[in-house]
């Protein structure tokens, strides 16, 4: 199947790898492939320079997002979730009557709280929009013609694409959305990674408190001793 994975950090990187692995073409989309190639820098979560780590993936293609998204029979959302509507919108036509799974958190870093929330890494970014909206449902509002699925945002996306890496697979993951067949879709993929316990939560306003558990992600990990990231799940018991 050919599948684009849109942006190059390291939840990306960890998408790219596995589809690769499993036998996909990959596409790869970024803002401006030359810019990308030509960092030398570590992003700022860390990461190598896309450059360096594409160099030990052959047969993954990096296009502009455009490209990318046009040659992708499903998409998948790594763009970071402050310019995430922007970007998907300049490139809607390449997405309509596809599958577009999000997992951007709606994180605005630096904000100027009354309260902040100090962590081993900085302040907590705060989220926007929140409670009333979710970024999930922004982008469908600016995608009309494509089916959005929220899901992989309750976990680091190095264990999305390996459950077996914690607890031997058995914990929870969610998928929401609009379109049945979109959520199938998702759900397939899900199970290529090896997830065995997949919970739809229903319609795309569930996207809400998925992006939400954020917080309670992070504040997880602080607690397992984890100070950026977690290296754990969560399970529904029923």
């Amino acid at each position: 199947m050919k599948i684009a994975v849109l942006g190059t950090g390291g939840g990306a990187r960890a998408h790219i790898a596995k589809l690769a692995a499993l036998g996909h073409e990959v596409h790869v989309g970024t803002r401006d492939p030359q810019a990308t190639l030509a960092r030398t820098a570590p992003d700022m979560m860390g990461n190598a320079p896309f450059g360096q780590w594409l160099a030990d993936h052959p047969g993954v293609a990096l296009h502009p997002f455009g490209d990318a998204a046009a040659r992708g029979e499903l998409v998948i959302n790594g763009i970071d979730g402050r310019n995430a509507v922007a970007a998907l919108s300049a490139v809607a036509d390449r997405l309509a009557g596809k599958t577009l799974i999000d997992y951007a958190v709606p994180y605005r870093y630096d904000p100027d709280l009354e309260h902040p929330w100090p962590t081993p890494w900085g302040v907590m970014p705060a989220m926007e929009p929140v409670d009333t909206d979710s970024l999930g449902e922004q982008i469908q509002r600016a995608l009309p013609a494509t089916a959005v699925v929220k899901s992989f945002v309750t976990q680091e996306q190095t264990t999305v694409v390996d459950p077996a890496s914690v607890a031997g697979g058995d914990h929870t993951m969610f998928v929401a959305g609009d379109d049945a067949d979109a959520k199938r879709q998702t759900t397939d993929l899900l199970t290529a990674y090896g997830w065995r316990d997949v919970l739809d939560l229903g319609p795309l306003v569930c996207a809400r408190g998925m992006e939400m558990y954020a917080h309670l992600h992070s504040a997880i990990g602080f607690g397992l001793g984890q100070q950026f990231g977690g290296h754990f799940g969560i399970k529904v018991m029923r």
